[in-house]
C-alpha cells in the first residue's frame, strides 16, 4: 500500500484575482489579467516576432539572425523568471513568477519557441524546393545530353 493520500480539493491553488482553482494551464492563463499593460507589450512583443518571421521568409541570414537572438532569449528565461520575481513589484499588479517558471515558459518562451519552429519549417521547406529545382534541372541537362547525342 502507498502513502500517498488522495489530492483534497483545498489544495488546489485558488487564483487570488480571479478566485479560479487553477487545475490546468487553461485555467491558469484564464486568471492572468491580461489588460496589464507590461503583459499587452509582451503579447504585441510576440506578434512582431511572428511578423517579422513571416515577412523575412525570403532573407536567409536576417532569419539566422532572428533565429539565434530569439534561441538566446528562450534560454535566458530562467535568469529573466528570477529577476521579475524579484522585482514584480515594479511593473505588475500580480506576482505571476513562480519558481518552477510555469508562467514565464507559458507566455514567453513557448512563443518564441513556436516562431523558431516556424522558421525552421521555412528552411527545411526552402531546402525541399530548392533540391527538387536542383533535380529537375539535372534531368533536363541530362535529356538535353542525349538529345544532342541522337542528333550527331
Amino acid at each position: 500500500m502507498t502513502d500517498q493520500k488522495p489530492q483534497n480539493i483545498t489544495s488546489i491553488p485558488i487564483d487570488g484575482f480571479s478566485n479560479i482553482r487553477i487545475t490546468s494551464i487553461w485555467t491558469f492563463l484564464m486568471s492572468v489579467q491580461w489588460s496589464e499593460s507590461w503583459l499587452i507589450g509582451l503579447l504585441v512583443f510576440h506578434s512582431l516576432c511572428l511578423l517579422t518571421t513571416l515577412l523575412t521568409s525570403r532573407f536567409y541570414r536576417v532569419q539566422i539572425c532572428q533565429f539565434l537572438v530569439m534561441v538566446c532569449m528562450v534560454y535566458s528565461a530562467e535568469y529573466l523568471n528570477e529577476v521579475a520575481a524579484m522585482n514584480w513589484r515594479v511593473f505588475s499588479n500580480f506576482q505571476y513568477f513562480d519558481s518552477n517558471g510555469m508562467f514565464i515558459s507559458l507566455v514567453y518562451s513557448i512563443p518564441l519557441l513556436l516562431n523558431t519552429i516556424i522558421i525552421v519549417a521555412l528552411w527545411v521547406y526552402r531546402t525541399f524546393s530548392t533540391m527538387t529545382e536542383l533535380k529537375s534541372l539535372q534531368l533536363k541537362r541530362k535529356a538535353r545530353r542525349e538529345q544532342n547525342k541522337k542528333s550527331d
